[in-house]
């Protein structure tokens, strides 16, 4: 931890240096919510989001907060270890245009829906929700997840896609001698319409109720024993098992695709590792069942392994957790944004950027200056961003980049 913040009615405990205005006064009115436990936990790759700061870890007691978990609920991490210890440039050329036919990215999806067996809990039976009347499982369905049911057939046909902004696909070199795939996204447009659904509702419920909490903050809350709060409970776990399946189909088909490459049944590939950063959990910290909203943030308690990645031209890492209890055993998500999105299209060079990457032998995304928002300046300095979490993780493997597919 770097320092404490006791200004406001709950302290704040920061693992970073310096950290922007706007982001620092969504920390503040955190730390000024009637339900907070203990105090709020702000990453070392923190920065501004809605409501709450990207890299924002929150205990609440008796209520959930929509916004602090994000639009894009169970957004995360995947990645498997190959037996591979090289890959030629040729061949992660051909790699990377195989997997570009494979795995719609952007706002590209299949033009079918994509089999549901990966998912925990198929709702096949209830497609069409015109046609349930006489079938009191589909009842059951439509009143239990009535967002997830609404826009099933959609998210059948986003399952196996990356989706655009900082999601990507990379194939990496760790320090362990070893070739690295590491997938990023989410739970694409089902989360979204999740999230947005019940924020608006609580929102809403907030006026109504004359909540103290100012409607600008976009912080509105459910209490936990009310209804939407359960319904929502139930559909943002839907949709954390859903980013979970979904970057579990697309490393399948990555996996396949290097089956196809080598020709070789001797590559061997490791069980994944899976982790998500934008999700709420019932956990139990400093005496009490609580809680804990994590956005941007990652699982760190003793002992699990996650996964931290850093820009298109920088290093990831696996990682194993501390149980550091001080971040309600959390730690970053990744770099985080040192630039706004449209600030970097402004202000970032486009030739240096892509000179850096090239230099660098990396096989990246930047095709123009509408894809600078993810060039590697716009993103804080990893190394430095994992300096700060020490207390937090041990850096178990090093991962520098090869090639990338982003959306």
């Amino acid at each position: 931890m770097k320092k404490v913040i006791s200004t406001e009615k709950k302290p704040i405990k920061l693992w970073l240096d310096n950290i922007e205005d706007g982001a620092l006064a969504q920390a503040k009115n955190l730390a000024n919510l009637p339900f907070i436990h203990k105090w709020i936990a702000i990453m070392p790759d923190s920065h501004q989001g809605f409501g709450m700061p990207i890299g924002g870890v929150m205990a609440t007691k008796e209520v959930i907060v929509p916004n602090a978990v994000g639009m894009d609920i169970g957004c995360g991490m995947c990645a498997v270890k190959t037996s591979l210890t090289d890959i030629d440039r040729e061949t992660l050329k051909k790699i990377m245009g195989e997997i570009r036919k494979v795995i719609p990215v952007g706002f590209s999806k299949h033009k079918e829906e994509q089999d549901e067996g990966c998912l925990k809990m198929p709702l096949k039976q209830w497609k069409d929700v015109n046609s349930i009347s006489d079938d009191s499982d589909a009842d059951d369905a439509g009143d239990n997840y009535p967002i997830v049911f609404n826009h099933y057939n959609n998210a059948l046909k986003s399952l196996g896609t990356l989706g655009g902004g900082n999601h990507f696909i990379e194939i990496q070199k760790g320090s362990d001698g070893h070739i690295w795939i590491m997938i990023h996204s989410g739970s694409r447009n089902l989360g979204f319409q999740v999230a947005k659904h019940y924020n608006d509702l609580a929102v809403k419920l907030n006026k109504k109720w004359f909540s103290a909490v100012p409607e600008k903050q976009e912080l509105a809350f459910l209490p936990i024993k009310s209804d939407e709060a359960q319904a929502y409970l139930k559909e943002m776990n839907y949709c954390v098992d859903y980013a979970l399946a979904n970057r579990e189909l697309m490393m399948d088909r990555v996996i396949e695709v290097f089956g196809d490459t080598f020709c070789d049944t001797s590559v061997q590939f490791n069980a994944p590792i899976n982790i998500a950063h934008n999700y709420a959990s019932l956990e139990h910290h400093f005496g009490k069942d609580v809680y804990v909203h994590r956005k941007g943030a990652t699982l760190a308690r003793e002992g699990v392994i996650g996964i931290i990645p850093g820009s298109q031209g920088t290093k990831s890492y696996i990682v194993k957790g501390k149980g550091n209890p001080d971040s309600f055993n959390s730690c970053s998500h990744g770099a985080g944004r040192l630039m706004g999105r449209k600030q970097a299209i402004r202000e970032l060079d486009l030739e240096k950027e892509v000179k850096a990457l090239e230099d660098k032998g990396i096989l990246h995304s930047i095709r123009g200056a509408k894809q600078l928002d993810e060039a590697p300046s716009a993103y804080k300095d990893i190394s430095v961003v994992m300096k700060n979490q020490e207390d937090l993780v041990e850096i178990l493997v090093e991962l520098t980049p090869l090639a990338v597919v982003k959306g």
